[in-house]
């Protein structure tokens, strides 16, 4: 009889915690990086650091393009050792301007890869804190095949995140 009681209680306790509430949560990461303030001020950023930039090789460029149309304009005309001499300076010219393109890529793909990491961690704080002021048990960012806008809070985390600095 005590056996049975026992089994009956532990039972009833299993019962008990199988109803309590879960709450869950998804978050879109990826809608969050598109459309938080910080985002935009990223880019802003970002810009203002590299037009200097951009425009001396749209400059350049341009610079090129120049020559090239002096060289088949009045390329008939010119001597042989003028015509060659303005061909190799096109040539170091565009050997110049693809080498300030590569510099340039490769320093706006760090500072990017930078702004985007700050991004990431400035959302992974407003998702913690919104999981601690909400009582959450699970918030899932990835690997979500659906879920129903009951438990998506991706509003609530760019709620938290326009609040931030």
């Amino acid at each position: 009889m005590l056996k049975r009681l026992a089994v009956f209680m532990g039972l009833l306790m299993i019962s008990q915690l199988s109803q309590a509430e879960i709450k869950i949560g998804v978050v879109n990461i990826p809608l969050l990086m598109a459309n938080a303030p910080q985002a935009a001020e990223a880019k802003k950023r970002l810009e203002k650091e590299f037009s200097p930039k951009d425009k001396q090789l749209v400059a350049q460029q341009k610079g090129i393009k120049n020559l090239e149309e002096r060289l088949s304009r009045d390329g008939l005309t010119m001597t042989e050792s003028k015509k060659r001499d303005l061909e190799r300076e096109i040539i170091s010219k565009r050997r110049d301007a693809q080498r300030a393109q590569q510099e340039f890529k490769e320093d706006f793909s760090i500072r990017r890869n930078e702004e985007l990491g700050k991004m990431q961690n400035r959302i992974i704080e407003a998702v913690k804190a919104l999981a601690e002021e909400g009582d959450y048990d699970l918030l899932l960012t990835e690997g979500v095949i659906h879920a129903s806008d009951k438990v998506d809070v991706t509003d609530k985390v760019q709620a938290k995140l326009s609040t931030m600095p």
